[in-house]
């Protein structure tokens, strides 16, 4: 099943590195044309925008699968094994819940933009709302996928902080209980240590 799911997320990292290079292309192309030669590419920015929108849900598919969404566990944190897995267990329950109203709404926004046609692409707005619903399925599946490991006590400890702390807070929390943050430790020359 992992190998599954991280075959999927190598192919959508692939999907997102093609859909930011078109991007580029589109943009800077148009910008170039217009300043050089008083032309344009029409359909440019309405191809950008849904282009960086459908980059914007793949990645949160990614970053789920990954757990790189930012966030702080700095009460979680500090809790025994039992409180983190309450904690872990409610914020996935509400992360579902969340997840379904943007899957509901994604759905029926899209069925009712499917004979709506963009104005420039003449391509159905279905396909701009349909990223809602494409994030929602497998970010769903992994949610519930979880809170099965969770609920029966299968998932490991280390796993039950499911956020990630940016790197500036992860330094600050190290000072503060008096260590070094490990990604100073890599980096730091020993002759500089102190």
């Amino acid at each position: 099943m992992n190998r599954f799911v991280d075959k999927c997320c190598r192919m959508l990292d692939g999907v997102m590195a093609l859909a930011l290079a078109l991007m580029v292309v589109l943009v800077f192309g148009n910008v170039v044309l217009r300043y050089a030669f008083n032309s344009g590419i029409a359909v440019s920015e309405e191809m950008s925008r849904w282009l960086f929108v459908w980059l914007t849900f793949i990645g949160a598919v990614v970053a789920m699968k990954e757990r790189g969404h930012l966030g702080t566990d700095m009460l979680v944190s500090r809790l025994g094994a039992t409180g983190k897995r309450a904690c872990l267990l409610l914020s996935q329950l509400a992360m579902l819940g969340v997840t379904w109203l943007l899957l509901k709404g994604s759905y029926v926004q899209m069925m009712i933009n499917a004979d709506t046609v963009a104005p420039v692409t003449g391509a159905s707005m279905a396909i701009f709302y349909a990223s809602g619903v494409f994030f929602s399925v497998p970010v769903g599946l992994m949610l519930l996928i979880d809170l099965w490991l969770t609920a029966t006590g299968r998932i490991s400890e280390d796993r039950l902080v499911m956020v990630q702390e940016s790197e500036e807070a992860g330094q600050v929390d190290a000072l503060y209980r008096g260590r070094e943050a490990p990604s100073d430790r890599d980096s730091t020359p020993d002759s500089l240590r102190h």
